[in-house]
């Protein structure tokens, strides 16, 4: 069970940061081209259907690398699980009041609000996707150098 465990936490680790790199390179630069009332639009929109795979990956991350520490691997796994699984209080405490903000339905009405809003959650989104990919790659390091 070890490896299912490894192998999975590695493809959701994976997954979580193809996403997230996807909307740092191209949708969340689209979006704000769009100017600040079709940004606001799709971001409620988008968020949606991200809210709901994000933290399943992120979820799945964190509980496979735990699995697999506890079947035997090593204290890495536990790592880059627990640095999955550290993604839900660091978007609970500081993403999701950006997000609230972002769904006010009268911040269309207030592009420069509505700009600087959706400008400071891309910034703040990279470090989750940050967190993703170190996690990503120190599975992908540990499925490699395995005997």
């Amino acid at each position: 069970m070890q490896i299912f465990y490894e192998l999975t936490a590695t493809l959701a680790a994976g997954l979580f940061t193809g996403a997230a790199l996807y909307i740092i390179f191209v949708e969340h630069p689209a979006r704000l081209e769009c100017g600040p009332p079709l940004a606001v639009t799709e971001f409620v929109h988008s968020y949606k259907r991200a809210a709901v795979m994000q933290p399943a990956l992120a979820f799945l991350g964190f509980g496979a690398g735990v699995l697999a520490w506890n079947s035997g691997a090593s204290l890495w796994w536990l790592i880059g699980g627990a640095a999955m699984g550290s993604l839900f209080p660091l978007t609970i405490i500081w993403m999701l009041p950006i997000n609230r903000q972002l769904h006010d339905p009268g911040l269309e009405q207030d592009a420069h609000r509505a700009m600087a809003l959706l400008t400071l959650w891309g910034r703040r989104h990279r470090l989750r996707c940050l967190i993703g990919l170190l996690s990503f790659i120190l599975f992908l390091v540990l499925l490699l150098k395995k005997d």
